[in-house]
């Protein structure tokens, strides 16, 4: 009898160890935008798988690819509802409740994506007054996406060499970028990006500030006649962000997981990116895409004259920040220190896969 109570007893005590090991696994679902190929996809692959191994199994990342479960326009608001438990955010499309994100897309000399990912991280996991801002929306940071620099692809007889040339022309760019462009005399034309092939093909686009990889994507290499290198900036408001509500139900140990997963994300993400710009510039300049299409480098002077003609949105984003009861001046002369920071550790030993 006292043999079969010990028995029944251990029983009850190995269920409820079960139980409660079954109760600790978590599957997280993720609101993606975008569809599941291409670099970016790789990444959030990479950040889905990388959780799963760090906690062993412990925290799953269900991604809803193309859009399925949110639409990238309508990610943050479905994150900060619970719709999802988290997802990726484009601070240009929500520019207010975003606005700390938003430091990262105002146009600088820092175009290196790693340089630019790495400086991002740090600052949003290290500003109180940053972090605060997102918690004010229920959000919570863990890592973030570059577009990598800006270029100049134009049609025929439209290249862009000088900011001279700039005057006029029918362009399309994202955000700051548009802006900048129509303060120096660009026609903006607003469209989406999956009707820049037909803008450029009709004449309705002369040129597009674009990127290495959407080069490719969209095959706009086929409808351009000249690439102008320019490496202007980089859109960094462009993250992963987590429902502050689901965060706190992890305990420290996953939630120190969850962002060591989005650590190790950028360095993966930074050299896929990087690997696939230097590849299009190359496979244009020989022809491997069908045609050839020149890249040309714009000289120093002319773009450092693009740079100076953003100073002003960085100056508006330290305004804002200020009316928002930010430390606008204090929060971005650290950010400028953060790139400086990864500028010269670049410069010094090189990207971290390199070592």
């Amino acid at each position: 009898m006292r043999s079969t109570i010990k028995s029944l007893l251990l029983a009850s005590v190995l269920t409820i160890a079960g139980v409660a090991q079954a109760s600790a696994d978590v599957t997280l679902r993720y609101a993606e935008g975008g569809p599941n190929r291409g670099t970016r996809a790789a990444a959030v692959q990479f950040f889905a798988d990388e959780v799963e191994r760090l906690s062993a199994g412990e925290i799953k990342v269900d991604v809803h690819w193309g859009g399925a479960l949110l639409k990238l326009s309508s990610t943050m608001e479905g994150v900060s509802a619970g719709s999802a438990d988290l997802g990726t955010v484009l601070s240009s499309y929500e520019p207010q409740e975003l606005k700390a994100l938003g430091i990262g897309d105002i146009p600088l000399e820092y175009s290196d994506p790693w340089v630019g990912m790495r400086a991002m991280y740090d600052l949003m996991t290290s500003e109180s007054e940053l972090k605060q801002s997102l918690a004010n929306k229920s959000l919570i940071y863990l890592s973030n996406f570059s577009t990598s620099g800006v270029q100049f692809e134009c049609t025929e007889g439209n290249e862009i060499l000088t900011i001279e040339d700039i005057e006029g022309k029918r362009l399309r760019a994202t955000g700051t970028y548009s802006n900048v462009l129509a303060d120096l005399g660009g026609n903006m034309v607003g469209m989406p990006f999956n009707e820049v092939y037909q803008g450029l093909d009709t004449g309705l686009l002369d040129c597009l500030g674009s990127y290495f990889y959407t080069m490719r994507a969209y095959k706009t290499y086929e409808v351009v006649e000249t690439v102008t290198r320019v490496d202007w900036g980089q859109l960094l408001g462009f993250a992963i962000v987590m429902n502050e509500y689901m965060w706190s139900d992890l305990d420290e140990e996953q939630q120190a997981i969850m962002m060591k997963a989005g650590s190790n994300m950028i360095d993966h993400f930074a050299r896929l990116i990087i690997g696939e710009a230097d590849e299009v510039a190359e496979k244009l300049a020989s022809g491997d895409f069908g045609k050839v299409v020149p890249v040309t480098p714009i000289a120093e002077k002319e773009r450092q004259k693009i740079l100076d003609a953003t100073l002003t949105y960085r100056d508006s984003w330290i305004a804002d920040a200020n009316a928002r009861g930010l430390s606008g001046e204090r929060i971005w002369s650290r950010y400028i220190e953060l790139l400086e920071q990864y500028q010269g550790t670049l410069e010094a030993r090189g990207y971290p896969w390199q070592e």
